[in-house]
């Protein structure tokens, strides 16, 4: 006898998903990165959850792991002895070698979902009598996946902005124009919140404070109203950055202590990363010893993390390179030039590949630190690791202080004349 798989249901459970639902959801996101609907059944998923299919096909897979935004083997399915996951692709045309082409295919067509279809606005939800459902939110959900999955490869951009604003709007005019239980509107008051924070986010990784200022409002509001504390906490979080390019230290603090006292912050997943901003916060207050403090405050509490629990899709950015990263920062800022390099390569060691932007972002602080190291060579062999396309938002910003602070250290060095040459070409 086959034992259930407890996992996938708990996760079904955790989004009030029907079978019917899931099939549907599914389907949709076939549909999305193939070009063509899938052909899931409920009889499909009762097979999944029944545990009679325990790696169930390719497509299948990925479109799983776009509506719950984890992996196959995180919602309880095990590969096979002979799988692609443990084995290289075969040459032959079999089932398990469609695997990583149909990953390429999903990676490629997130990017251009983002950048393409979802800019201009999609036209709007016709109008209709019928109840919106868990399946309209869960095509809400795919979209955010793409949104995030968008900013995690190309940054701040414009397009990434008005994308998530576009479906912001589709989410609210669900909310406004159609009759939904309480629990799906409060799913689209936070789905409209989440998006309007990632048109934030990337106003602010792109440097447009003034656009990001007015989202900021709208996303505060949508957070409330949504009474989710996961979203209360994202958008704190970006409150927090906000004000930190603002130059509003104190405020980033406040907007910190904000999402601690948010329900979410219990989890020590979401309490290691508002310490680990908090740091940052202080540390551009130039207070050494509590800066230092909240990244023990955070390593500790990312260490009790039970990375098993489910969690928000947009949440998965935070790891431990993520923690690296914002210890990165910290120590940056606060000068700290061998903390801040040993920081930056266990970032770049432990990455995700999508993670374009970051490792961008990385070795940019890299060649900071190399140079506050007086490596001036060093520093700009590592400064030129970072892509032509890469170079926007806060990672041009952060080249733009190093060529100024190779200039004013080490004027002369072969290095800085070989920089300044490549740059003015």
């Amino acid at each position: 006898m086959t034992a259930a798989n407890e996992q996938l249901m708990a996760q079904m459970r955790e989004l009030s998903l029907t079978q019917e639902e899931l099939a549907e959801a599914m389907n949709s996101a076939i549909e999305q990165f193939t070009g063509k609907r899938g052909t899931v059944s409920t009889r499909t998923i009762h097979n999944l959850t029944a545990g009679k299919t325990r790696w169930p096909q390719a497509k299948q897979r990925l479109a799983l792991e776009a509506v719950f935004g984890c992996t196959a083997i995180e919602l309880g399915f095990a590969p096979h002895a002979r799988s692609v996951v443990d084995r290289p692709t075969p040459k032959s045309k079999s089932h398990h070698g469609e695997e990583p082409v149909l990953r390429r295919t999903f990676l490629t067509t997130t990017s251009a979902a983002a950048l393409k279809p979802l800019t201009p606005a999609p036209a709007p939800y016709p109008d209709v009598s019928g109840r919106v459902g868990q399946s309209d939110v869960n095509r809400l959900a795919a979209q955010l996946s793409l949104i995030i999955a968008n900013d995690n490869t190309t940054g701040g951009t414009h397009q990434v902005e008005q994308a998530a604003l576009s479906w912001s709007q589709q989410a609210l005019h669900l909310q406004k124009t159609r009759p939904a239980s309480q629990r799906v509107r409060g799913q689209l008051y936070g789905l409209a919140a989440a998006f309007t924070g990632s048109a934030l986010w990337a106003a602010i990784d792109g440097g447009r404070l003034n656009q990001a200022q007015q989202h900021l409002n709208e996303a505060v509001a949508l957070a409330g109203l949504s009474g989710d504390p996961a979203i209360q906490f994202r958008t704190w979080g970006h409150a927090g950055a906000l004000y930190r390019n603002l130059g509003q230290y104190t405020s980033a603090l406040a907007a910190d202590e904000a999402a601690k006292r948010t329900r979410a912050a219990r989890d020590p997943l979401y309490a290691s990363l508002v310490h680990a901003r908090t740091a940052v916060h202080h540390a551009d207050l130039r207070d050494h010893q509590t800066a230092l403090r909240c990244l023990g405050f955070a390593e500790t509490a990312l260490d009790r993390a039970d990375t098993d629990v489910p969690r928000p899709v947009w949440l998965r950015f935070y790891d431990s390179a993520e923690f690296h990263l914002l210890a990165l920062t910290t120590t940056t800022t606060l000068g700290l030039w061998e903390q801040a390099e040993a920081h930056a390569h266990h970032t770049l060691a432990k990455l995700r590949p999508d993670m374009k932007r970051n490792r961008a972002l990385t070795y940019a602080y890299l060649a900071h630190a190399q140079l506050g190291q007086r490596e001036p060579e060093l520093a700009v062999a590592t400064a030129y690791k970072i892509p032509a396309q890469a170079r926007q938002g806060r990672t041009a910003r952060l080249l733009n202080a190093f060529g100024h602070r190779l200039h004013a250290l080490a004027p002369d060095a072969p290095a800085t004349r070989e920089w300044f040459e490549k740059e003015l070409l």
